[in-house]
């Protein structure tokens, strides 16, 4: 309902698109009709935001956000055969790129996904994702560790495993919302990517597509 014009829309949806829906990975295929719109009526009766600046459009842009990003949790979460949301909070990177490439080849690793789906703390599978996202980071210097409702968990420090409690890890990760936290220590920036785990049942459901 707010009133804005297309220009200061197209921005906002831009930026909201970028950390949000554009962060998503269920299995990493792009449908021919995957798309996002946004339509504003005006009804609201604000002031115009007509350009994409001022402290008007940067509520506006912030809560837009928020919102795309609500909704590719959702998604996330939603996905084909999921049992999880898989969230990847990347910190410590040189740059915001290198911090979403390797956000992103976390939650778009298949192996990854696997172990998620059976709650299995193989933290070696992260550090694979950070080898070959192609982001300039020294997988010596990370660090991984998980959390959920259950509680948190460390399983690597500078690029080594660390001991851990078998049993604690698989609680962490048996929680229908799990975040791994992956510190580069290579700067201070940050990105943060959502994806689900993969199961049998994306195999089932996607095998028996036309069925």
């Amino acid at each position: 309902d707010a009133a804005v014009s297309a220009r200061a829309l197209d921005a906002a949806l831009r930026r909201a698109v970028d950390v949000s829906f554009n962060m998503v990975s269920i299995d990493g295929d792009t449908s021919t009709n995957d798309m996002c719109a946004v339509l504003a009526d005006g009804l609201a009766g604000n002031p115009e935001i007509a350009e994409p600046s001022g402290a008007d459009f940067e509520a506006f842009a912030a809560a837009l956000t928020g919102l795309c990003v609500r909704f590719a949790r959702m998604l996330a979460k939603d996905g084909e055969g999921a049992s999880r949301l898989l969230v990847c909070e990347v910190t410590g990177a040189k740059d915001r790129q290198n911090a979403r490439l390797a956000a992103r080849a976390v939650v778009h690793s298949t192996l990854f996904k696997a172990a998620m789906a059976g709650a299995d703390a193989n933290w070696g599978r992260v550090l694979c994702a950070l080898g070959y996202c192609g982001a300039q980071l020294d997988p010596a210097k990370a660090s991984v560790a998980f959390s959920s409702a259950a509680g948190e968990v460390t399983v690597c420090r500078d690029g080594a495993g660390v001991p851990f409690s078998e049993e604690q890890a698989k609680k962490v990760l048996s929680q229908d919302e799990v975040t791994v936290h992956v510190a580069l220590r290579d700067g201070a920036a940050s990105a943060e990517a959502f994806g689900c785990d993969l199961t049998c049942g994306y195999v089932k459901i996607n095998g028996s597509y036309r069925s």
